[in-house]
């Protein structure tokens, strides 16, 4: 009862969260105003590229971002809207509606905060990096494809549901007068984000690359879309419908988003973890602490929040040591809500889509590809399918493709590292040696070896006695096992008597339960060590000889 109230008592907030606060609420304080900047557009281009509307991108980040702050894991880890988040929203927004994405956030919420109470919270380090990096890069390519029709005319949008043929519909029925102006903030934008950070690395590129477009667009007669009204204070709580219909229907997609939550913010705190010494983290409590700001931002009428990578790494180089800065970071958000909704509402579509297409070529790490690439070829054909999966198919399921691929090519290395060898008999040879024959098998005895050790230990002719050697023998299957069990039936049909050396503790049960020992023919044929075992080969082949005489 002790250890279960222990537990339970982990996964929630206390007073030692803050124990540093004393030390550095100035640099935290500071860090949550820069990440707040650098939040700001991502909050509103997320929301508009997923289809929810801006509105619920700051709904989001100002929501989720002080909810997973205080319940979270992580000490530094910033929360909101996500890119990974708005390719699988998309697509629910579009068969769904819009309204769908309230009840999904919470769906999802409960599902990673009931991960969290399950102690789910490691499972995703059984994902391998390749993986990792495969559907990053694949996100990364959607995102940037999804801001095209943003660019070509409010008239162009396609009704294709693949990314790809979407952006290259869009392109086709372009209006080429709104297209040049768009791409013209687009370059502005690009061009703030890559060069002021070279000239001071606290110039805050997207947020003066938007102001500097929002003011060419009300300054000069522009066709550019922007995003209209916003609300001027944060809506109220609200449940969203719960009829059972619809709750069926957005099941299979509240599951999608609540593994990506769960899986993207648990990378987002591991990485913000290695960044600074800023403290571990819990991977369960970070769950629990996502999932409930899911549920909150849901109920708001925002849209399912993970930890941003990006927005963390920000956070910890900026000097966020605490929850202190993340809860600040919303803060400055509910402050632009609250002051600046009329002035954010003219920010042109295009400007926003300029900062998300920067990020998403920012999310590709060639360095990391190359490196990927060039490792094996287990980890590049995961790496190459599942970044195609997942622009071609879907997130999810360009995980478990990934994850399966990786895991039938770990296995056929695991397979090739099984050896089966005939060894020499110790101690000076004896007449009617050359009949006993030491077969040592080693490695993993797995289903994927098994058909390849059973040829080569009964291929061998001209035996009267063999012993196996089993104590250099690793990880054994149930498959593996059973071979083990019909080579011994196999030898012992064909008149070869068949001794066993060297079953390991481990692997006693398994070989009772499949059959192995009892397969013996007499008990007596187990053996600890090896000089023993060939002493009894060579009394059987004595005998053998003097039945035959």
């Amino acid at each position: 009862m002790n250890r279960l109230l222990a537990s339970a008592r982990a996964l929630l907030p206390s007073l030692a969260d803050y124990r540093g606060v004393r030390r550095s609420w100035r640099s935290d304080l500071l860090a949550g105003l820069t990440v707040g900047i650098v939040a700001l557009p991502l909050a509103l281009g997320f929301g508009i590229s997923s289809g929810a509307g801006a509105e619920a991108g700051l709904i989001t980040a100002i929501v989720a971002g002080v909810v997973a702050a205080v319940f979270g894991g992580s000490h530094v880890q910033i929360s909101g809207p996500t890119g990974a988040m708005v390719v699988v929203l998309a697509p629910i927004v579009a068969s769904q509606g819009i309204a769908a994405v309230a009840l999904v956030s919470v769906m999802a919420g409960i599902i990673v905060l009931v991960a969290g109470v399950l102690r789910l919270g490691r499972a995703v380090s059984f994902i391998p990096w390749p993986v990792i990096e495969g559907f990053t890069v694949g996100i990364a390519i959607i995102i940037f494809l999804q801001q095209v029709p943003a660019l070509t005319g409010p008239d162009s949008h396609s009704s294709e549901t693949n990314v790809i043929l979407a952006a290259v519909d869009s392109l086709v029925h372009a209006d080429v007068g709104y297209l040049l102006w768009a791409l013209g903030a687009v370059a502005i934008v690009t061009a703030c984000m890559v060069l002021l950070p070279r000239v001071h690395r606290a110039l805050p590129g997207s947020l003066i690359g938007i102001i500097a477009v929002t003011l060419l667009a009300v300054v000069l007669p522009s066709p550019l879309t922007v995003i209209g009204a916003l609300p001027t204070s944060l809506p109220g709580l609200a449940l969203p419908s719960f009829d059972p219909a619809t709750i069926a229907a957005l099941l299979l997609p509240a599951l999608t988003v609540a593994a990506l939550a769960a899986i993207e913010s648990l990378l987002s705190a591991r990485v913000a973890a290695s960044l600074a010494d800023t403290g571990g983290y819990d991977p369960d409590r970070e769950l629990v602490g996502q999932g409930l700001a899911s549920v909150a931002a849901g109920l708001f009428g925002g849209m399912p929040a993970t930890g941003a990578i990006a927005r963390t790494a920000v956070n910890v180089r900026s000097g966020g040591r605490t929850r202190l800065a993340s809860i600040a970071h919303a803060v400055v958000l509910l402050l632009v809500v609250l002051l600046a909704a009329g002035p954010v509402g003219r920010i042109p579509l295009a400007a926003l889509s300029g900062v998300l297409m920067v990020t998403a070529v920012r999310m590709v790490h060639i360095g990391t590809a190359r490196s990927i690439l060039r490792s094996t070829k287990a980890d590049a054909a995961g790496f190459v399918i599942t970044a195609i999966v997942t622009v071609s198919v879907d997130l999810i399921v360009a995980v478990i493709i990934g994850m399966i691929v990786a895991g039938a090519f770990a296995i056929r290395s695991l397979s090739r590292s099984t050896g089966v060898h005939r060894e020499d008999l110790p101690g000076p040879p004896v007449a009617g040696d050359e009949r006993i024959a030491v077969i040592r098998i080693d490695g993993p005895l797995i289903f994927a070896a098994a058909d390849r050790v059973l040829e080569s230990v009964t291929s061998l002719q001209g035996v009267s006695v063999v012993i196996l050697r089993m104590s250099q023998l690793e990880v054994v299957d149930a498959t593996g096992a059973h071979v083990l069990s019909e080579i011994v039936r196999q030898w012992e049909r064909r008149g070869v008597t068949v001794l066993i050396k060297g079953v390991q503790e481990g692997h006693v049960d398994l070989f009772t339960t499949v059959g192995v020992l009892q397969s013996l023919r007499h008990h007596n044929h187990l053996f600890d060590d090896l000089p023993t075992a060939v002493e009894h080969a060579r009394s059987h082949v004595l005998r053998e000889d003097a039945a035959a005489a």
